[in-house]
């Protein structure tokens, strides 16, 4: 790092670019330092938005856990396919020829090459007239000069220049561009009186989670062993798999067949991705404070312990025709680009996100749920197994929790203006990165940023006074969710007032484990019961007195008469709606023709309350979703 920094200034001052005109600086409207998972998103909809967008990525691939580290295996979120995650994922689909040709392995439902989602990211931004890409590119150096800032990058050639940006968005793969620019962050895990979470440790620590150099195989149908590679010590491994080998296994009730472990991750066109997490290629190692020399060479590291791993496979399990694909990476040993880096810098955001917002959303000082911008529905999931004294930490394999709304709060820094930060350093706790950095989830995390980045300048606000509301009316115009609803899918006619009247916590969802899967339900066919309204006594007080001594189911036609006496109540407004305006309201949301006697159910008052008071829209909450 120094000696690149050195070069840079060197080359400032021979070229005399020492000024900020415009003559010597690239200047646009939102930069994005990383191309990665959540970076791609990022500038695809900041670009959409109409606003100049740059994306500075160092590698010549974008897409950074889901094809320039080879994480080809998506985790979760297959119900919910919001936004540029859905979008993703049918450009897969299209490309393979159906949903079930993307089913090849067993340990997910969306498994593709990654060159082929590099493709397909490079096509999706090359579509966009707004936005720039800058691969092979480092930066260097960062600071802010007025509002502005000011950020020196230097390509794979050695061209040093400045780019000047209003907004800032860290998309890197470890929140260096956040400490850059002055973000306060946690790092590891915290302790349980800091958080809050009954599950986290005593004391807080500075471990990570494993980092994994994955390898992605195929069958050449001749022996490609590779030489034994030099520290080769087949114990390591003996249990990755049940062998005559494993004697002592770490986790012995997760002790697959040697089959079982191979086509965990296969992938189309009989590819293998091996990022297997027992006892095989995770490998322990904190970079984060690291400097890039440091890095590197811990990373060389990480990569021989792969091939070690990879010669187990070959010479002791005897798969010897398998070996690392010649036609995915451009790289002299054929593996990916970049490690897959489970866990990074987390920044002390506007708020924090924890354990607790999602096993209890409504019941937190902190309405979060309030203002989500992504969701996610895989559990809890942490890789500790190559760190040495694993045994002494929280036991955080597949922790159930509901599925969940990650808050806009936790993009936002506490303490520094005009950055965004994505990726997997937002706002959360080090327990609740163990479902926040999976790929859906950090894709969504991107396309929030990307619309928190654009409306920043577009409303030529600074990032935080930018309203809640107006962030999740970009994201639901896109196709993306703020609550994870399963009652209706995206893009249908009722899945805006649902989302909608759910993010005012007038009606509240309801999560649950089921099997693997984590669920969150509106219930919006079942009948309404009164005393599940209450939530709409903080939007409007004296609401539910109107229902006098009214309890249990009622008609549709009485909820009509108390939505007008709520309209009444709160605005002045009367709101009162015949029977031909329902009529109407129902055909043109794909209902048949109402009965104004029947139960009125819970999504039925959801479409009511949203298009006659239009709570979402006409009451504020602030950042950390409390009623203003």
């Amino acid at each position: 790092m120094k000696k690149l920094f050195g070069k840079a200034l060197l080359f400032l001052f021979l070229s005399g670019a020492v000024s900020c005109t415009q003559n010597d600086t690239h200047q646009v409207d939102v930069l994005i330092i990383g191309g990665g998972a959540s970076g791609i998103t990022a500038g695809i909809q900041s670009a959409r938005m109409g606003v100049n967008t740059l994306i500075v990525e160092e590698t010549p691939w974008l897409g950074g856990m889901l094809t320039a580290a080879g994480v080809s295996a998506v985790d979760g979120n297959y119900k919910l396919p919001g936004g540029l995650w859905g979008e993703f994922k049918e450009r897969l689909t299209c490309h393979y020829g159906s949903s079930e040709a993307l089913t090849t392995g067993w340990v997910s439902n969306v498994l593709f090459e990654p060159s082929v989602g590099n493709r397909i990211f490079h096509e999706m931004a090359e579509a966009e007239k707004n936005l720039t890409v800058w691969k092979e590119n480092t930066w260097l150096q960062i600071e802010k000069q007025g509002d502005q800032w000011v950020v020196t990058v230097e390509d794979k050639d050695g061209v040093v220049r400045q780019v000047q940006s209003a907004v800032l968005i860290d998309a890197t793969e470890l929140g260096d561009v956040a400490k850059a620019c002055g973000a306060t962050y946690d790092v590891g895990m915290e302790s349980r009186y800091d958080t809050g979470e009954d599950i986290a440790p005593e004391k807080a620590n500075n471990i990570v989670q494993d980092i994994t150099y994955v390898a992605i195989l195929k069958d050449y149908g001749r022996d490609v062993t590779i030489p034994r590679p030099e520290g080769y010590r087949a114990e390591e491994f003996a249990c990755a798999c049940a062998n005559p080998w494993c004697i002592t296994a770490k986790e012995p009730d997760r002790l697959w067949s040697q089959e079982e472990m191979i086509t965990y991750g296969k992938l189309p066109n009989d590819k293998y991705m091996i990022n297997w997490p027992i006892e095989g290629n995770d490998y322990y190692v904190n970079l984060v404070e690291m400097n890039r020399e440091e890095r590197a060479e811990a990373l060389e590291k990480a990569k021989q312990y792969t091939l070690c791993f990879l010669y187990f496979i070959q010479n002791e399990l005897g798969y010897r025709t398998l070996g690392l694909a010649d036609d995915e990476y451009p790289t002299e040993d054929l593996l990916p680009l970049i490690p897959y880096h489970r866990e990074s810098r987390r920044i002390h955001g506007a708020v924090r996100f924890t354990l607790n917002h999602v096993s209890d959303p409504y019941n937190q000082p902190e309405k979060l749920y309030r203002t989500g911008i992504a969701v996610g529905d895989y559990p809890v999931d942490h890789h500790h197994t190559r760190y040495q004294g694993y045994e002494d930490l929280p036991d955080l394999y597949f922790h159930p929790v509901p599925s969940y709304s990650l808050p806009l709060g936790s993009l936002i820094p506490r303490s520094v203006d005009g950055l965004v930060v994505a990726e997997k350093s937002v706002s959360v706790s080090n327990i609740i990165n163990g479902c926040t950095r999976l790929q859906p989830v950090v894709l969504q995390i991107g396309q929030a940023a990307g619309t928190l980045a654009a409306l920043a300048v577009k409303q030529e606000k600074e990032v935080r006074n930018v309203a809640v509301r107006d962030v999740q009316n970009v994201i639901l115009d896109a196709g993306g969710y703020l609550l994870p609803y399963l009652d209706v899918e995206v893009g249908t006619p009722l899945f805006k007032p649902y989302q909608r009247i759910g993010s005012t916590g007038i009606l509240k969802g309801v999560g649950k484990n089921v099997d693997w899967e984590n669920e969150t339900w509106l219930r919006a066919n079942d009948p309404l019961v009164i005393s599940e309204l209450t939530g709409i006594e903080e939007l409007y007080p004296g609401a539910m007195e109107l229902w006098g001594k009214k309890e249990g189911n009622v008609t549709l036609k009485e909820a009509l008469d108390w939505v007008g006496k709520v309209a009444m109540l709160a605005y002045g407004e009367d709101k009162t709606i015949s029977s031909e305006e329902v009529r109407q309201l129902w055909q043109q949301y794909g209902w048949s023709q109402p009965d104004l006697n029947k139960k009125v159910t819970r999504g039925e008052i959801a479409l009511l309350l949203d298009q006659v008071m239009d709570p979402f829209n006409r009451i504020f909450v602030d950042i950390t979703g409390n009623i203003q």
